[in-house]
């Protein structure tokens, strides 16, 4: 009896130990990612299929909004990504990336960032919204159905959201329509999933 105890338990420990804890058994492996703005900003705004412009324009003026988490932590989105920041016509300081006015040359994508606030920026003369795997492209970081940058399923679990929906298609194709709210989840997830984004012109 003492021996079929012992093996009743011993099946149960592995059990327990191949379901995971919680959370845990979702954490990617590695350190938390760091994807600064990169530093050749109009060839990669060229790359995504826009055109750098010299000037904002505000025809076709809309916000999304990003959230990248890595393991529950919130992953900076970067200012200055589709801006050209060593152009003597651009400022960048504590509060973000903008214009003094209209750049001598093209400097700014007509998607970018200014701020850190995850705001995803589309300024632009063409009535037409873009699309996030053309940030991604401007930020230099990898992204397709099962991939953000390094880490990709089924080694890491990768998850998004579009207005606190799961969305199962390419992410790539999610359109940046103001108001927009998209997560991106590598890993286990925050407490709470944002669901909405309230854009300030």
């Amino acid at each position: 009896m003492a021996l079929r105890t012992a093996i009743a338990c011993a099946l149960l420990a592995l059990t327990v130990a191949g379901c995971g804890g919680g959370s845990d058994s979702t954490k990617a492996s590695g350190d938390a990612p760091e994807w600064p703005a990169p530093p050749n900003p109009m060839a990669l705004t060229k790359k995504a299929g826009l055109e750098p412009e010299r000037a904002e324009f505000f025809q076709y003026h809309v916000h999304a909004h990003l959230d990248v988490f890595f393991n529950g932590d919130p992953v900076t989105v970067p200012a200055g990504i589709g801006i050209d920041t060593t152009n003597p016509d651009v400022i960048s300081d504590d509060q973000g990336v903008g214009l003094m006015g209209e750049c001598s040359k093209p400097c700014i994508s007509p998607l970018h960032t200014h701020a850190t606030d995850g705001v995803l920026h589309t300024e632009t003369q063409t009535v037409q919204p873009n699309k996030l795997g053309q940030f991604f492209v401007e930020w230099n970081v990898k992204l397709d159905s099962s991939c953000v940058g390094k880490f990709c399923d089924p080694e890491t679990t990768i998850a998004i959201y579009v207005d606190g929906q799961v969305y199962e298609g390419d992410p790539r194709d999610i359109e940046l329509s103001d108001g927009r709210e998209i997560a991106i989840v590598i890993g286990s997830a925050p407490e709470t999933i944002p669901s909405e984004f309230t854009p300030t012109q």
